[in-house]
């Protein structure tokens, strides 16, 4: 069974019902877990949290249909050398380095990752696989 990172954008939508994101969001976790193992790391655990007052909440929310895994330390070196490359292409400094955890993370451990806002990622993991709308 394959496994996919989920990107937090996609459970924010989820967990906001936001108006226009949602129904694809939903959907698409929907279809991905009838055929793979969803997995939140403790980037999109910490982006995902600003939607809940307590911890057992945000736990809750996410039951049993994810999987935990921490970040592999190869992913933080994946990240910080994209990172370098975003940079040295004229890439902002506005905190980006959650998603190149994010991505560095999905490519160490061979997952596809569903997100929403693929053009980063495609852009500096080309061999990851995107999943998007």
């Amino acid at each position: 069974m394959s496994r996919v990172l989920v990107d937090s954008n996609v459970l924010l939508d989820v967990f906001s019902e936001d108006p226009t994101w949602f129904d694809w969001s939903s959907d698409k976790l929907a279809e991905l877990a009838e055929r793979s193992i969803l997995v939140v790391n403790p980037i999109v655990y910490a982006e995902i949290s600003i939607q809940f007052d307590r911890v057992e909440d945000l736990e809750d929310a996410l039951g049993d249909q994810f999987e935990r895994e921490a970040l592999p330390w190869e992913a933080a070196f994946v990240a910080g050398k994209s990172f370098v490359s975003y940079r040295r292409r004229g890439g902002e400094r506005r905190s980006p380095m959650p998603d190149f955890y994010i991505g560095g993370h999905a490519a160490v451990r061979g997952m596809g990752l569903l997100t929403r806002d693929p053009s980063r990622y495609r852009t500096y993991f080309p061999k990851l696989e995107i999943i998007a709308p």
